[in-house]
C-alpha cells in the first residue's frame, strides 16, 4: 500500500471522509497533548526543578521525538491498535463509524480537559472505536485477542506505577539518607530533569502511536487494505501529529500539571525523582510489548505509591477519587457515544 502524502491526496478525492479523520486524528492528538502529555512534567514542576515554562518546552520537544524516533524502534502499541477493532464492510460506512468513534473520544476529552481532570485519551479513543467497530459489525467489530492488551495494558499501569514509585523512593531512602541534603536536591533536581524527558519522550512514543494507527486504520480503510503487515507510517503522518501534541501541551498544559502534583500529593525532590523513574519503567515495558496504557493512569499511581510509601494520609484520596471515578467512566461513555454517533453517521 503506497502511503505518499500525493497517494493520500488522490484517496481523498474518492471518499472526502478520509481527510475528516486526520483532520480528527489530529484534534484527538491537541487534546492528548493538553490532557496527558503535561503527566510527564507535573512532578518536575511542582517541586520546583523546572519552571512551568520551561518544563512545557521540554515537553512539547521531546513528545515530537517520542512520536518520530519510537515508530522506527518498536510499533508494538499501533500494531495493537490497528488490529483490536474490525472496521471491515463497506468502505463509506467503515469510515463513517470511524469518524463518529473519533468524535466521540475528543467530546469526552473536552469534558475531561475542562474540568482539570487528567483523563486517559488512551482509554477514551480505544473506547471510541470499540462502539464504532460494534455499530458497523455487531461483536464481530472486536478482536478479543488484541483488545485483551488493553485490559492488561490497564491493570500494569495502575500496580506497576504504583509499586515501582513506592519501591523506588524506600531505596532512594536508604542510599541516600545520610547525604548532604543541598547536595542531594541538586542531584534530584538533574535527575528529575532527565527523567521529564525521557517521560515525554515515552508519552510520544506511546500516545503517538495510538493516534497515528488510527489516521493509518482510515487509510487503510480507504485503499482497501485489511492488514497492518507491511504498512509502515508515512513521515508526513508522524510529522502532522508530533506538531500536534506538541502544540496542544502548550495550549492546556498548566492546568493537567496543578492536579497531579501540586493538588494530589506534596513532594519533595527525591520523591519526585522516584515517581518519576517508576513512571518511566512502566511506560517503557508497555511500549515495547504493545500494551496501551495510559500516561495519567502511570503517572498518578507512581506518585500515590511515592505518597502512600511514608505516609498513606499525606495523599489527597479524594482528588485521585475522582481521577479514578473519570477513568472507569470513560469506557462505558465514550463507548456509547461512539456507537450512537457511528449508527447516525452510517446513515446520511
Amino acid at each position: 500500500m503506497e502511503l505518499t502524502l500525493g497517494a493520500f491526496i488522490e484517496q481523498v478525492a474518492v471518499y472526502p471522509s478520509l481527510a475528516v479523520i486526520i483532520f480528527l486524528v489530529i484534534g484527538v492528538t491537541v487534546i492528548s497533548g493538553a490532557t496527558d502529555a503535561p503527566n510527564a512534567i507535573a512532578t518536575a514542576v511542582s517541586t520546583r526543578c523546572m519552571t512551568p515554562t520551561c518544563a512545557l518546552v521540554v515537553a512539547a520537544v521531546f513528545n515530537l521525538l517520542g512520536i518520530i524516533l519510537m515508530t522506527y524502534i518498536s510499533t508494538a502499541v499501533a500494531h495493537t491498535m490497528f488490529s483490536m477493532v474490525n472496521f471491515q464492510g463497506d468502505t463509506h460506512q467503515a469510515l463513517m463509524a470511524l469518524e463518529a468513534a473519533m468524535i466521540g473520544s475528543i467530546i469526552w476529552g473536552f469534558i475531561c480537559w475542562f474540568l482539570g481532570i487528567p483523563a486517559s485519551k488512551s482509554h477514551s479513543l480505544i473506547a471510541g472505536i470499540t462502539g464504532g467497530a460494534i455499530a458497523l459489525n455487531g461483536w464481530a467489530g472486536v478482536v478479543p485477542s488484541e483488545w485483551v492488551k488493553v485490559v492488561y495494558g490497564m491493570a500494569f499501569s495502575l500496580i506497576a506505577g504504583f509499586a515501582l514509585g513506592w519501591v523506588a523512593v524506600r531505596i532512594l531512602e536508604k542510599l541516600c539518607g545520610s547525604m548532604n541534603r543541598k547536595v542531594a536536591n541538586n542531584r534530584f533536581t538533574m535527575v528529575q530533569n532527565i527523567n521529564a524527558a525521557l517521560l515525554s519522550f515515552l508519552h510520544g512514543a506511546q500516545d503517538g502511536q495510538k493516534f497515528m494507527s488510527i489516521g493509518l486504520l482510515g487509510i487503510a480503510l480507504a485503499f482497501g487494505s485489511e492488514s497492518f503487515e507491511g504498512t509502515g507510517f508515512p513521515l508526513w503522518l508522524m510529522l502532522i501529529c508530533s506538531l500536534a501534541i506538541s502544540l496542544g501541551t502548550f495550549l492546556g498544559g498548566k492546568r493537567i500539571i496543578k492536579s497531579v502534583a501540586m493538588d494530589m500529593v506534596n513532594l519533595e525532590k527525591y520523591q519526585g525523582a522516584a515517581a518519576t523513574s517508576g513512571t518511566i519503567v512502566t511506560l517503557f515495558i508497555s511500549s515495547m510489548t504493545g500494551m496501551p496504557v495510559s500516561t495519567s493512569h502511570a503517572s498518578t499511581a507512581s506518585i500515590m505509591g511515592v505518597g502512600a510509601s511514608n505516609n498513606p494520609r499525606k495523599v489527597k484520596w479524594g482528588i485521585a477519587k475522582n481521577m479514578v471515578l473519570a477513568w472507569i467512566l470513560t469506557f462505558p461513555c465514550c463507548g456509547l457515544i461512539g456507537f450512537l454517533l457511528a449508527k447516525a453517521f452510517m446513515m446520511l
